[in-house]
């Protein structure tokens, strides 16, 4: 691979904040994501689940609860608006004061012409969905004491509604409620404490399911008001549910950090007809509350104050083990938050809220000789001729004549900058683009896509170049197409035109050109293997895709003009660190 100098970056100060609620749009497989600062992220789960919007967040918009109605996104939060999403530029539509105080949840009947919000001052006020906007309709009855979590059933006639000590269910025609569901306080010292009905699902069969903040999933007939059966699954709290499509599942969250699936089953071979929900599986992936779920159809996918998303898979939805049936977790942004001036040895880091430009020291590299300058950053979208979808990318050419952009809709397109208009558009592959640099001397152009897939595109000959046909032709190594985070800064070697660097969080690979391609037979990471060979030996092993895992949790990976390589991490365990200790007991806003 050749020997470096290594600027080792650890300064870099990102810190994630905390996921408050998900929800799945499961006509477009898209997964929204709302965090603490107020920041909205929507991902494709058909492309590798790459995360293709960022809505940067506002530090007055709280987001309690998040709902698709079709292709169209609301939040509703604790600052009592409900909000829709503009998801062609980027930010908020418009908001709207309910007048209800803060609102704990937000939802939409099945056919989409209703939301339903649960205020602090006990109303479920529901609003008519319009083509541009909401309406309000009108509130069901007032109830004494504040609505925390709400459902619908799936016939749009009924809503659950989750409180303290209690659920109600509303008649939604006549607004009137209907059932009146008492839930204990718990047991021994928490009986004094009311209790939180966090989360609730009205399936079609007229159950209610609960999670509430005795650590309690209950089973309910909703046409009774009867409890049919209660599992206690944690000390702490049960704080959001997930229902199945099909309804054969439920999983919970708990403020322990694990989720806890129940399925509708029959409790032993001889009993088929005696179905009843059981407690089957439990997973710990995370560290602090889980907040957030949602049971997918092939997957489980939580999110909570340890900032990360993860996706399980349900290994009973595969055939075999493969790549997809792997476990992943969503640590940092798809996309560069690290910019790096290679003359004059400058770093730019981005915050959501401002930039720091920091120097690199002339010692080691660790920051000790360095100044420091807070830039208060501005949100800009672009707009490209042709398509509607935002702009999540842009390069430049060294020479200042080429500028490439490519947006969601995966399409890149090339500008010349000095007559200022288009040069090209290059011709559409099916997954996006996660990250592209333009070459200094050739102008050829290296596209990463989310799916791991590499082109080399030629800008002056508005083709892919023979070395890229090539690699497609071949195909890629399955190694590295299996790797589970996206490339998302490219650059190259000034003093060596062959070679292309990269990296995703867990890697850097330096491309060279000028060497074969790896095979699938090849031994991919081989450069522990080029080590122990003789100077004779090494050459017939040699091959273009050279792999480092030296340094880990990566934000960027570049090379100075002086050969120097600058690598930024940010490791994982200095996040946690930053974490508050576990909350075990969910206080109330005041």
């Amino acid at each position: 691979m050749g020997e470096f100098k290594v600027h080792r970056v650890r300064f870099f100060d990102y810190m994630p904040t905390a996921i408050r609620a998900m929800a799945f749009n499961a006509h477009t497989e898209r997964l929204a994501l709302a965090r603490m600062d107020g920041s909205v992220e929507i991902f494709n789960f058909t492309d590798h689940y790459f995360q293709e919007k960022v809505i940067p967040g506002k530090d007055s918009r709280s987001t309690e609860s998040l709902c698709w109605v079709g292709g169209r996104l609301f939040s509703a939060g604790l600052n009592g608006e409900i909000t829709e999403y503009d998801l062609e530029n980027l930010r908020p539509k418009y908001s709207l004061e309910a007048y209800g105080g803060p609102i704990w949840t937000i939802i939409s009947n099945t056919q989409g012409t209703q939301l339903a919000i649960g205020c602090e001052d006990g109303t479920v006020k529901l609003f008519e969905v319009l083509e541009e906007h909401i309406q309000f309709e009108r509130n069901l009855d007032r109830q004494k004491g504040r609505i925390i979590s709400l459902s619908w059933h799936p016939s749009g006639t009924h809503i659950a509604a989750g409180m303290m000590d209690m659920i109600r269910v509303f008649d939604v025609p006549t607004g009137h409620a209907v059932q009146r569901l008492l839930v204990d306080r718990g047991f021994g010292g928490s009986k004094s404490q009311e209790t939180v009905v966090w989360s609730v699902a009205f399936l079609s069969d007229h159950t209610v399911v609960s999670g509430d903040s005795a650590g309690k999933v209950q089973v309910w007939d909703g046409h009774t008001g009867t409890l049919v059966k209660t599992h206690l699954v944690t000390k702490w709290d049960v704080l959001a549910l997930s229902v199945s499509k099909d309804e054969s599942s439920v999983v919970a969250g708990t403020s322990e950090g694990t989720v806890i699936q129940f399925q509708f089953i029959a409790p032993t071979l001889h009993q088929q007809q005696d179905k009843e929900w059981v407690r089957t599986r439990t997973f710990k992936n995370h560290t602090h509350d889980v907040r957030a779920l949602a049971e997918i159809e092939t997957a489980i996918v939580s999110g909570g104050m340890d900032t990360h998303l993860v996706v399980r898979p349900l290994l009973e939805k595969f055939d075999e083990k493969s790549h997809a049936s792997g476990l992943r977790k969503i640590h940092f942004p798809h996309r560069n938050l690290v910019s790096c001036a290679k003359k004059a040895g400058l770093l730019l880091f981005q915050f959501p809220g401002q930039l720091e430009l920091w120097r690199l020291g002339d010692s080691d590299g660790h920051g000790e000789n360095h100044t420091h300058t807070h830039t208060h950053g501005l949100t800009l979208t672009f707009s490209s001729p042709g398509s509607r979808q935002p702009i999540h990318l842009m390069t430049t050419s060294v020479d200042g004549k080429w500028l490439a952009a490519a947006n969601s809709d995966c399409e890149i397109r090339v500008y010349n900058l000095q007559k200022l208009k288009l040069h090209c558009i290059v011709p559409v592959y099916g997954s996006c683009p996660s990250a592209m640099g333009i070459h200094p001397t050739t102008n050829n152009m290296t596209v990463v896509h989310a799916d791991q897939q590499l082109f080399e595109y030629s800008i002056v000959e508005k083709q892919y170049t023979d070395w890229s046909r090539k690699l497609q032709k071949q195909g890629l190594h399955n190694v590295w197409l299996d790797r589970d985070t996206p490339v998302t800064h490219v650059t190259f070697n000034p003093k060596n035109p062959n070679q292309v660097v990269l990296h995703d969080m867990h890697m850097f690979c330096i491309i060279d050109q000028s060497l074969p391609l790896p095979d699938q037979k090849t031994q991919f990471y081989n450069q522990m293997t080029l080590r122990s060979l003789s100077e004779q030996e090494r050459p017939s092993h040699l091959h273009a895709f050279k792999i480092c895992k030296t340094f880990q949790d990566l934000l960027c990976v570049s090379l100075l003009d002086d050969q120097s390589l600058v690598v930024v991490e940010r490791p994982l365990l200095a996040i946690t660190s930053q974490l508050p200790a576990p909350v075990r007991q969910k206080k109330f806003a005041t």
